[in-house]
C-alpha cells in the first residue's frame, strides 16, 4: 500500500505557551497565553536537519531525540507513513522547565506540522484525533488542549481518549507571569503530591474549580476566591519556596495568583488597572511579563507573516 504524499512547500506553525491547573483545576484546566514558539518544516529528499534558535538552543538535541521530532514521527505514523527527509527550523520563545507548557508546545507543533505537510492530513487526522495523540504523547490533556485550541480549556480523559471543551476567557483578564531563573522538573513537582488528600480539601477544590469557570469567563471579580487551591500548590511549595512566597504575597494584596502548571512560574490574573503595577512586584529572581490571552491556539501561518 502506498504511503501518503507530502507537500513540496515548507509550512510554518505557531504554538502558544499555556498555563495549566490555574489553582483548583488540577490536571483539567488550561489557559493559552500570548507567548509563542514557531517552527518551519519542509519535507526533504533525505536525512534530518534541525536548527534551533532561542530557548533551549544550547541544550536541546538536534536529532530524532528532540521531542518535537518524536511527535512528528508519531503523527506521520498515524497519517500513513514517514517522509524521506525533513528540514526543521525552530524559533523558541517559551521558557523550558518553568510551567509554561514548553513540552506541550513542542508536541503540538510537531503533530500540527506533520499534518500540515501531508496532503489530505486534516481529513486523515482530524482535530479530535490531534488532541488524542497530543495527550497520549504528553501523558495528560490539560496543556495540550489549550495549546491546540487556544482560550480557556477544560480537558478530561474518557475511555482512554482525551476530550476538551473550549471557553472564551473574559477580555478583562490580563495575564502577568513571573518567571524565575531556575527550573523545576514536572516529574519532581508531581512526585511531591500525596496519594490521598482530606475530603474537606477535595470538596473546597471542587467548589472553587466550578466557580473558576464562571469567574474566568464572565465575572473576573471572583477570581481571587475562585483560584484557591488545596490539592497541589502547598505540597509542591518545598520545591519552589520563592514562587510559593510570591503567590502568597500577591494574594495578600488581593491579586489572584497561582503556580503556573507544575511551576515555578507564577501566574497572576490581573485587570487593566493593576497589570502594569504588577510588573514591579516580582523583585529579585523573577522576570515579570505582561502577556495577552491567546484565542487561536496552534496555527499554520504564512511563511512571510
Amino acid at each position: 500500500m502506498a504511503g501518503p504524499a507530502f507537500r513540496a512547500a515548507a509550512v510554518r506553525v505557531r504554538v502558544p505557551a499555556t498555563s495549566a491547573n490555574l489553582g483548583p483545576g488540577f490536571d483539567a484546566f488550561g489557559l493559552a497565553l500570548g507567548l509563542y514558539d514557531d517552527v518551519v518544516v519542509r519535507v526533504a529528499d533525505s536525512g534530518l536537519s534541525v536548527d534551533i534558535a532561542g530557548e533551549g538552543a544550547a541544550t536541546l538535541p538536534r536529532d530524532e531525540r528532540h521531542l518535537m521530532i518524536r511527535s512528528m514521527r508519531a503523527a506521520f505514523d498515524r497519517l500513513g507513513g514517514q517522509p524521506r527527509g525533513l528540514e526543521v527550523v525552530c524559533a523558541n520563545r517559551i521558557p523550558h522547565g518553568r510551567g509554561l507548557g514548553s513540552s506541550s508546545a513542542a508536541i503540538c507543533a510537531g503533530i500540527v506540522a506533520a499534518r500540515a505537510v501531508t496532503i489530505g492530513g486534516p481529513s486523515a487526522l482530524d482535530d479530535a484525533a490531534l488532541l488524542a495523540l497530543a495527550s497520549e504523547l504528553e501523558g495528560h490533556p490539560d496543556n495540550v488542549a489549550a495549546c491546540l485550541r487556544g482560550g480557556f480549556t477544560i480537558a478530561w480523559t474518557d475511555e482512554d481518549s482525551a476530550k476538551a471543551v473550549r471557553l472564551e476567557p473574559s477580555e478583562q483578564v490580563v495575564p502577568v507571569v513571573f518567571i524565575p531563573s531556575t527550573e523545576v522538573l514536572t516529574e519532581t513537582a508531581r512526585g511531591l503530591l500525596p496519594k490521598t488528600v482530606p475530603l474537606s480539601d477535595a470538596a473546597v477544590n471542587a467548589g472553587r474549580a466550578a466557580l473558576l469557570v464562571e469567574a474566568l469567563t464572565n465575572r473576573p471579580e471572583l477570581l481571587l476566591a475562585a483560584t484557591e487551591d488545596r490539592l497541589h500548590q502547598d505540597y509542591r511549595a518545598s520545591a519552589m519556596p520563592e514562587s510559593a512566597g510570591l503567590v502568597g504575597a500577591l494574594r495578600a494584596e488581593g491579586i489572584p495568583a497561582v503556580i503556573s502548571g507544575a511551576g515555578p512560574t507564577v501566574l497572576a490574573l490581573a485587570d487593566e488597572a493593576n497589570a502594569e503595577k504588577l510588573l514591579t512586584f516580582a523583585g529579585q529572581g523573577f522576570a515579570a511579563h505582561r502577556l495577552r490571552l491567546d484565542g487561536t491556539g496552534a496555527s499554520v501561518l504564512p511563511l512571510d507573516g
